[in-house]
């Protein structure tokens, strides 16, 4: 496995780590300022920044039914996309495609769609 794809996965694990605590501000390092978020809840579709989702994992930790696992990841030089795979975050399964950019040395999410399923 190279350094960037270890790179990439530890900003997964590290988002998967952030919900399971209720973390905000782990979560919010995590994105870049930029970065906006996109997807369907209930057959709503939700779109803007990802704001609402730190302001709702903020201080709310999973119970210990949450996981997240890593599925797809491919790095393309500065830019790379993940798939998470998750299981009971608020008691919902979700399936999250990110896209990630490297800025300086530090990999950043950009972009989050997601389902809810």
């Amino acid at each position: 496995m190279s350094a960037e794809v270890d790179a990439v996965r530890s900003v997964i694990e590290s988002y998967v780590r952030g919900s399971k605590e209720g973390d905000a501000a782990l979560l919010r390092g995590l994105f870049h300022p930029d970065a906006v978020m996109m997807g369907y809840m209930g057959g709503q579709l939700l779109s803007g920044s990802p704001e609402p989702f730190f302001q709702h994992a903020d201080g709310s930790p999973q119970d210990d039914s949450y996981e997240g696992s890593v599925g797809d990841l491919r790095v393309d030089g500065d830019v790379t996309t993940a798939t998470l795979y998750e299981r009971g975050f608020s008691g919902l399964d979700f399936v999250d495609h990110f896209h990630l950019l490297r800025e300086e040395g530090t990999w950043r999410i950009t972009s989050k769609i997601f389902h809810h399923s």
